[in-house]
């Protein structure tokens, strides 16, 4: 059997990144292994058994930092890929990658100041906390189900606003050389687009119901949960802290949860415990049901006019109109009878442009009377040739149709677009067009393409061709990034590595030598000696290095109470889990 490796679609390929793997240091990989350890040994008890069963399926050891292509190809079997991203993406953009069976991996890793959780996206939090519980068939049907639906949520423009702020923020906060002053005034911004957000709209509630499952997530009863949450599965501190009454369990309970924030910079005070995989599906079905991409109507279309970002609003003729939204008007019940866009359009039918309506040519926007012609008791998108015949639009032929909101449309038929046996696009030349007073269309305003359907029945975020609708430049190929020279520290973590991995002949005077310059090059560094702790552990080696390490380690506690819960894991697990050699 051939198995197909999902490809990311040409428009999301702007949010891409190469992960230059040989630029990641020993360090890095260090870090990395930590965590790994910490959560393979310390979680592997509250993690539920698709995490440690997928750990090895996903393409994911313990001992370094995984090839996101080799994660690729290793998804496949169970109809997922992988592919690295630049840091935090728009939601929009981040829930299409998964819809589409892509999870989107961050390149960067998480400092060691930050080893213990880090609020920007990185390769530990998307790659082990998210990849291996996707093997999971029914989980794996669930996170694509979200994707499909998340995509579509419509935030508001403030929501938009904060997003770019946090993204700003948090990475600042993740690449370390920013001064204080900019992170000060990145989180006052933060602060301040935050204040500005008015209500939750269904982008925020979709957001939240992600937090408490995907991201924070467990499984089972209050009383005996297991994780599947990749936050926690990637969180040395909040993965080991569940059992802790401090964190209080909750039933799962969707309304609840929507209803629930969250705050990515500190730990949660609650969590969520559904009963099956099988229970998030029917939660997140359940929750649907309220979005504008089921309702319509004139509510979802002002939710999409606020965002004042790319939306689709769909015709019951099935037509689909993406663009930016900005005005519409409503007749004395409050139902839509015309909606409006400004700049780039285009129109499509079943998620694919209809030939001659790209941007290109809707480029200085669209609009379109909705509802039903005046005195016919058939909507006209269900119209037969002959019944629109006895209408008048026939193509070469003036006419004038009434709507029964008032609008009237006159001109000359220029074309009749039909998909699936229905209407969807007639075409007027020299065309007026007017509700009472008001001109809505003149003729020297060109060719008007009139969208047909009495209803909008569905309104999302994003584009219904996302291929067509968004411009796409083949970037240029980036230069590879040269091999970096390693810093003196970085030296000692690859001397280090190389004794566990058996390259070198005479290990214990090896370590005696690292030791000896770690103390000249940092002593305070408390990673490199849980490493150097872990081989004469695992090895038997030297009693008198063992305990020079641990006085070293000791003095390292006293410095800094993080410090002191990182060595005090570090060492159990050392003490419990035999080192792998790769």
């Amino acid at each position: 059997m051939t198995l197909t490796v999902q490809k990311v679609p040409k428009h999301l390929k702007k949010y891409t990144a190469e992960q230059h793997y040989h630029t990641y240091t020993p360090i890095n990989h260090a870090v990395w292994r930590y965590v790994m350890r910490q959560n393979h040994h310390t979680l592997k008890d509250l993690a539920h058994e698709a995490y440690t069963d997928g750990l090895r399926a996903s393409g994911i050891t313990i001992e370094k930092i995984p090839n996101v292509d080799e994660m690729n190809e290793a998804l496949a079997p169970f109809g997922w890929g992988a592919s690295t991203i630049d840091g935090f993406i728009p939601g929009v953009a981040f829930f299409e990658f998964q819809g589409n069976g892509v999870l989107p991996i961050a390149t960067e890793i998480r400092k060691l100041e930050n080893i213990q959780y880090t609020p920007a996206p990185d390769i530990i939090h998307e790659a082990a906390g998210h990849a291996p519980i996707l093997c999971n068939p029914k989980y794996s049907e669930y996170v694509k189900m979200f994707g499909e639906i998340g995509k579509k949520a419509i935030a508001s423009k403030e929501e938009h606003d904060h997003f770019d702020a946090v993204r700003h923020y948090s990475n600042l906060l993740e690449k370390g050389d920013a001064t204080e002053e900019e992170i000060k005034a990145a989180e006052q911004n933060v602060k301040e687009k935050e204040v500005a957000i008015k209500g939750v709209s269904e982008a925020e509630k979709v957001g939240r119901l992600y937090w408490w499952t995907v991201e924070y997530g467990l499984i089972g009863t209050v009383d005996d949960p297991k994780i599947y949450g990749a936050g926690l599965l990637s969180s040395v501190a909040e993965g080991s802290n569940i059992l802790s009454p401090e964190v209080e369990k909750r039933p799962f309970d969707v309304q609840e949860m929507v209803n629930t924030s969250f705050d990515i910079t500190k730990p949660q005070p609650q969590l969520f415990v559904c009963e099956s995989f099988e229970q998030l599906i029917e939660g997140l079905k359940e929750f649907a049901q309220e979005m504008s991409f089921m309702k319509g109507g004139t509510e979802s279309l002002d939710k999409a006019i606020q965002s004042e970002n790319v939306a689709t609003a769909v015709f019951s003729s099935g037509l689909q109109v993406t663009g930016i939204f900005s005005d519409r008007i409503t007749d004395e019940n409050g139902d839509l009878i015309y909606i409006k866009t400004s700049g780039p359009t285009n129109l499509a039918f079943d998620h694919q442009e209809l030939s001659g309506h790209g941007t290109d040519h809707h480029s200085d926007g669209f609009g379109s009377p909705v509802g039903k012609l005046k005195d016919l008791g058939k909507s006209l998108e269900n119209l037969t040739d002959s019944e629109l015949e006895a209408q008048g639009v026939m193509v070469g032929e003036e006419t004038t149709l009434e709507f029964e909101s008032g609008i009237v449309v006159t001109g000359t038929v220029k074309d009749l677009v039909r998909k699936d046996s229905k209407v969807v696009i007639v075409s007027f030349e020299n065309c007026r067009v007017t509700l009472g007073d008001d001109v809505l269309f003149e003729p020297e305003w060109g060719v008007f393409d009139m969208a047909v359907g009495t209803d909008i029945v569905s309104v999302f975020a994003g584009a219904a061709d996302g291929e067509a609708f968004h411009s796409i430049v083949e970037s240029e190929p980036m230069e590879t990034p040269a091999l970096p020279e390693l810093t003196s520290l970085e030296q000692l973590f690859q001397d280090v590595r190389n004794v566990r991995e058996g390259h070198i002949a005479d290990p214990e005077s090896e370590l005696e030598r690292v030791l000896d310059e770690l103390q000249v090059i940092s002593n305070d560094d408390w990673l490199l000696r849980i490493e150097i702790f872990e081989i004469l552990v695992a090895k038997k080696l030297s009693c008198t290095l063992l305990d020079r390490v641990t006085d070293e380690l000791n003095h390292v506690k006293t410095l800094d109470e993080e410090w002191n819960t990182l060595i005090e894991r570090g060492i159990k697990v050392a003490k419990n889990a035999p080192l792998i050699s790769e």
